[in-house]
């Protein structure tokens, strides 16, 4: 009697729907990334970054939702990634060289270039890094560069300000370019920068801080683009002390002392379970 055959295994038919949720979240930040550079080619700058925003919040988003749900999976950490680097590397270099940079044709375009490589270089960079358990910065509790959502926020203060203002100095070529070079290596620094699980207030500050945040959410509602500007510069601010708060904590405890992180989620980059 012939040998009986086993059967092949079958491919999965598709996304359960545990994942389809968060990967669709993750599709609609990258509509409304791509969506941003169509509002730029219009001219509707303001509608631009509004449109990129809400790709940032989207982007928040689905990691949460994909753990919430247990349905991180390979395909969400690349869908993920490739979404980021549209939304946040690519958008917001067309948006400021249709804004700006176009009036330098070749330093302003190669700014722009800067700015989108440096972004799809960091995704790559954590990418690579997704299993590694020897990440010092991760392993405190820290990011590596600043995240590309929040880079692609940095790189539009610029934008945010001459909105506000009007004045013309804020649209100069030559100084956003610098500025958008400057942000783009940002992102692939390896500065430790904050990461949320360090932006814990002492409880006898909480109370404030939800206060805060509710005057700084009417703040958006009133004066959006000053306020927009207010929270970029205190993240810049924020910056050193993250630096000096990292090797303070290195320098108390010993790297055998510092726990592991949990795994990485399978969506977004730069949410609370901290990229490379």
């Amino acid at each position: 009697m012939a040998a009986r055959q086993h059967p092949r295994r079958r491919l999965a038919a598709g996304l359960s729907m545990r994942a389809f949720v968060p990967n669709a979240i993750t599709a609609a930040a990258l509509c409304s990334g791509l969506t941003g550079i169509r509002f730029a080619i219009g001219g509707d700058y303001e509608r631009a970054v509004q449109a990129v925003i809400l790709a940032g919040l989207l982007d928040g988003i689905d990691g949460r939702a994909a753990r919430m749900l247990k349905a991180q999976t390979r395909f969400g950490a690349e869908l993920d990634s490739l979404a980021d680097s549209i939304s946040f590397g690519v958008a917001p270099a067309l948006i400021v060289y249709l804004w700006t940079l176009h009036q330098l044709p070749s330093l302003g375009w190669i700014a722009a270039l800067a700015f989108a490589i440096c972004c799809v270089l960091r995704l790559a960079r954590f990418n690579s890094r997704m299993d590694m358990l020897d990440q010092p910065h991760k392993q405190a509790g820290f990011l590596t560069g600043v995240p590309a959502p929040l880079g692609a926020g940095l790189g539009f203060l610029p934008l945010y300000l001459w909105i506000a203002s009007g004045v013309p100095i804020f649209a100069n070529p030559i100084v956003v370019g610098v500025w958008m070079v400057l942000m783009a290596f940002m992102m692939i620094s390896n500065l430790p920068t904050l990461s949320w699980s360090r932006m814990r207030p002492p409880s006898s500050l909480r109370l404030g801080v939800i206060a805060l945040v509710g005057l700084t959410v009417a703040a958006l509602l009133t004066e959006p683009w000053w306020t927009l500007a207010v929270i970029t510069i205190v993240y810049l601010a924020l910056i050193p002390i993250g630096i000096k708060t990292y090797f303070k904590v290195r320098r108390q405890a010993p790297r055998s002392a510092i726990p592991v992180r949990g795994a990485v989620s399978s969506t977004s980059e730069d949410v609370p379970h901290d990229p490379a």
